[in-house]
């Protein structure tokens, strides 16, 4: 059948439209509550059509429609089919990162780990944590506090004896059956959900009751444990900043724009308080812009996604579909769910304030601008999960030419500056005939490492290797043998500049537009520079130790001696006969004089030849244009190839 027979015999049921190219590639998908009306829209000639949709109607070659039982169904469908297919004339919401969460298990003894994709294994999930080194803080805390086992061992209570964990107070011991029952381990993790889903009132409430009881039962030391959860988190709410008049659950957009490029920003509130946020970027928004579909496609998407549907959405415009979408997460949450666009007020004042962020995104992704170094260190050290600030970073490079002159050379960077005092050069030492890059990076990682470790002088904060994964395992390796297994290390490849970080399967791809790829980049090329300044520097030096020992009775001890009394061997090549001679002899002198007087001499020669070759190539040139200028002059008309033949026969004469 046709598109056009498919025009005419379109259903008037509720669905979803999916458009296909002539190579049968998904294009758009959509839906409607009436396929019918919705998709003849498309290719009526009497409605005026933005730019975009103009260019989709014409390549579309085929429709597909799935009809639905109603329009709550084709909406879940249309976020599924998007999701899936992620059609180019659909608005993507596009997040070049993966945030953590927390992943509370569903298994006996459930367990808190960091997940980065969200699966549907009967586990629950929460955040997402930005920045994501505050997953692993909140993680160690919970560890620390709450004492939920880390290991994978299957729970059964009869182990005989409680490990390590255990005994420093990481772990409530629900291996062994006297140490702790699973009805109070499974109280500790409500108390790490509470935590989670941010409910911190009630959470405090039900360990003060705990903690008073315990001390009345004369259980001190578990009085003492539910003190300091209260005293951990008291001081999480004191870190909390900005409250809102609603306890509820609230998630708030806003977004700027300007031309093709759009940062949408989101803010996670949970029982008022701010936990997290969110930014989304978009370099190809259609014009003219219509914010209300736009703002319609990221929702749909964003919690199609599986993210958590809160009480409340504010949205800085409505849209056509709103009721809809507030039904289908109201199912989805299993409670009301309201999405509001406020013009006025304290929740309009949110809009606004997330706005300010969603411009301030912008600046520093689109921009052209000076970064703040600080910034871009702390942006850097986020997306690395560092420890600290990577105030001083130390990258290695490999130089050689098939194996030849292999040397290797460290350069350092400290607060985004290049420190050339610190700079190292190696020759490789262990890695002889042909290349080995991993070899050599592995010898001269773990000679530097190595070195400040005797020498206890301090650390860098991250290691960064000019390479892939190979030199990164070859770094780490090294690191590892030397007791170094904790030190920071990354690789950063040249052709995708993808980068590899130590313990991560999957490598960290950063925009093209961010100051962190820049920085990482100089860093990587003035490494890079440096080994290839000094290989460069050591074939040169070898090709005038081979023509120092080319002369007559110059052997290896000669040269060594040269060496050593002159410093150098351009000193050897300018040295006089007298001040050879005591070191060398009158004859010996006397050739190393002669033999460097005629190697310039020689090399004159060659420069004025040269030169003479040059002038000589100018004056064919004046003689390949002379033909056509008298030709021309006379009217006439010359090809170059004939020009060309007249100019050999001259040359041949």
């Amino acid at each position: 059948m046709t598109l056009s027979e498919k025009l005419n015999n379109l259903p008037v049921q509720p669905g979803c439209y999916v458009y296909r190219d002539e190579r049968d590639k998904i294009l758009y998908v959509g839906k409607a509550k009436n396929l019918r009306n919705r998709v003849r829209q498309y290719f009526q000639s009497s409605r005026s059509h933005d730019a975009k949709t103009n260019e989709l109607v014409s390549r579309i070659h085929d429709v597909e429609l799935f009809v639905t039982d109603n329009e709550i169904e084709a909406l879940a469908l249309e976020c599924n089919l998007i999701k899936r297919h992620k059609p180019p004339f659909n608005i993507l919401l596009k997040d070049d990162k993966q945030y953590p969460h927390i992943k509370i298990t569903k298994e006996k003894a459930p367990r808190a780990i960091i997940a980065r994709k969200i699966t549907k294994d009967g586990s629950r999930y929460y955040g997402p944590f930005l920045p994501p080194s505050l997953a692993y803080q909140t993680l160690d805390l919970i560890n620390r506090n709450f004492q939920l086992r880390t290991c994978t061992m299957e729970i059964d209570g009869k182990a005989d004896r409680p490990c390590l964990e255990y005994h420093i107070k990481r772990c409530l011991g629900p291996c062994v059956k006297d140490l702790c029952t699973l009805p109070q381990y499974d109280e500790a993790v409500r108390d790490v959900e509470l935590l989670l889903q941010g409910k911190t009132a009630d959470l405090e409430e039900t360990l003060k009751e705990r903690m008073l009881k315990a001390s009345e039962e004369l259980r001190f030391e578990a009085a003492a444990r539910y003190r300091d959860q209260l005293k951990t988190i008291s001081k999480l709410g004191q870190q909390q900043k900005m409250m809102t008049v609603s306890g509820d659950d609230i998630d708030i957009f806003g977004y700027y724009r300007e031309a093709h490029q759009l940062a949408l920003s989101l803010f996670t509130m949970r029982e008022g308080k701010v936990v997290g946020k969110r930014e989304f970027f978009w370099e190809d928004i259609a014009e003219p812009f219509n914010p209300a579909p736009f703002i319609e496609q990221a929702l749909k998407q964003y919690y199609a996604a599986g993210h958590y549907a809160p009480g409340e959405v504010y949205v800085p415009v409505d849209f056509e579909d709103r009721e809809l979408l507030e039904e289908y997460l109201s199912e989805q949450r299993g409670r009301r769910v309201h999405i509001v666009s406020p013009q006025r007020g304290v929740k309009r004042d949110l809009i606004d304030l997330v706005e300010k962020n969603a411009r301030l995104n912008f600046d520093q992704r689109f921009r052209v601008q000076r970064p703040d170094m600080t910034k871009v260190l702390q942006e850097l050290r986020e997306a690395l999960e560092l420890p600290e600030l990577p105030v001083r970073i130390e990258c290695f490079d490999i130089s050689n030419i098939q194996g030849d002159e292999n040397v290797a050379s460290m350069v350092v960077c400290e607060n985004g500056v290049m420190k050339k005092s610190d700079y190292r050069k190696f020759k490789v030492r262990t890695v002889e005939g042909e290349a080995n890059d991993f070899q050599s990076m592995y010898e001269v990682v773990g000679r530097r490492y190595g070195r400040l470790l005797k020498e206890e002088k301090p650390l860098p904060n991250l290691v960064l290797i000019d390479g892939g994964k190979g030199q990164l395992a070859a770094a780490a390796r090294a690191l590892h043998e030397i007791g170094l297994e904790a030190l920071p290390t990354a690789s950063l490849a040249k052709k995708e500049e993808l980068l590899f970080v130590k313990g991560r399967a999957e490598p960290y791809r950063i925009d093209h537009h961010s100051p962190v790829l820049h920085l990482m980049q100089m860093i990587r090329d003035e490494a890079h520079r440096f080994a290839v300044t000094y290989h460069r520097k050591r074939r040169a030096m070898r090709d005038f130790q081979s023509e120092l020992t080319s002369i007559p009775g110059v052997g290896e001890k000669l040269k060594a001696r040269l060496l050593r009394n002159f410093g150098s061997l351009k000193r050897v090549s300018e040295a006089s006969f007298a001040e050879l001679k005591p070191f060398v002899g009158e004859t010996q002198a006397q050739r190393i004089v002669d033999h460097f007087a005629d190697l310039t001499k020689l090399v004159s020669e060659e420069a004025k030849l040269e030169e003479d070759w040059q002038r000589q190539d100018e004056m064919e040139l004046v003689e390949l244009v002379k033909p056509s200028r008298e030709a021309l002059e006379q009217g006439q008309t010359i090809s170059h190839e004939e020009v060309k033949k007249r100019l050999m026969k001259q040359k041949q004469k």
